[in-house]
């Protein structure tokens, strides 16, 4: 594994579209208030968490106009304009009805309006990664993903990704549009994304796992997480993350936190280095 001074960096980079991104990136959605709705309770404590990340070498950080909704992408604004090189991805395509309540309106009419409303809201022309949130059953996905190629065509866009989809919706979005990034819920203790991440691997797609920490489950059963973290020194969530680093080398985990102490916590891991021994067994653990 490479060594940094910046601990992002050690697990290496990918290329997404034309950017060049340490694969140990943060994700912006706990930036905001409790159920990802409204204002975090510290404004002053949520900027600095993401100060200190690109301090710690993240150069890619995901968000989306749904989380506060509004509120993570202006957060972001404060804290990072001009953003000097930190790659800065959104997605538009799902709606608020209050705290843990989603809806997706992926409608070509909706997406030109969020697309709009991000681009003002991070201050910049171009949005260095736009992503289609989900699929709405209610919409023809053709018409979602061809939107936003036209984005992309009027230069409001440059890359596009696509999230929560299955093998046959990402051979949809790539016949019309180069997808450059897939975000799928992916960790260890919920793998039914194996084939979509596999066909990222072959096409060297970046796979960006959302919600990476689920480790409780695992941790419980039997101790085996805990052994093999006290090996390392670690603790179960950098093995989880650790694990995800050496599952792929399209993976560019995003975990997110509200607290600087649980970032150098996450972003620490990609200096963790698992034998392929201990890899297999912690799959093989995790059932």
């Amino acid at each position: 594994m490479a060594t940094s001074e910046k601990p992002a960096a050690a697990a290496g980079s990918l290329k997404v579209g034309t950017f060049e991104v340490n694969r140990m990136a943060f994700g912006a959605m706990r930036i905001t208030g409790n159920g990802i709705w409204g204002e975090p309770h510290d404004r002053d404590g949520a900027k600095a968490v993401l100060r200190r990340a690109v301090d710690l070498g993240v150069n890619f950080i995901d968000t989306a106009d749904s989380y506060g909704p509004e509120v993570s992408e202006l957060l972001i604004a404060e804290a990072l304009y001009p953003y000097n090189g930190v790659v800065v991805a959104t997605k538009g395509g799902m709606l608020r009805d209050g705290p843990g309540r989603w809806r997706p309106e992926c409608t070509p009419e909706h997406l030109r309006a969020a697309c709009d409303g991000s681009l003002r809201r991070l201050n910049v022309e171009t949005i260095d990664l736009y992503q289609l949130h989900t699929v709405d059953r209610k919409v023809p996905y053709e018409d979602s993903i061809g939107a936003l190629k036209t984005l992309q065509d009027e230069g409001k866009v440059r890359h596009i990704g696509v999230s929560n989809v299955n093998e046959e919706q990402l051979k949809v979005a790539q016949s019309i549009v180069e997808i450059v990034s897939v975000q799928n819920r992916y960790n260890l203790g919920y793998r039914s994304s194996e084939r979509v991440l596999d066909a990222c691997d072959s096409l060297g797609i970046a796979f960006l796992p959302w919600h990476p920490l689920a480790v409780g489950d695992l941790a419980q059963r039997g101790g085996w997480l805990d052994d093999i973290a006290a090996e390392h020194d670690a603790t179960q969530g950098q093995i989880a993350l650790a694990w995800l680093l050496h599952r792929s080398p399209v993976m560019v985990p995003i975990p997110g936190t509200s607290t600087v102490e649980h970032l150098d916590e996450n972003v620490h891991a990609a200096r963790l280095h698992l034998s392929d021994d201990d890899v297999e067994g912690i799959a093989a653990a995790a059932g």
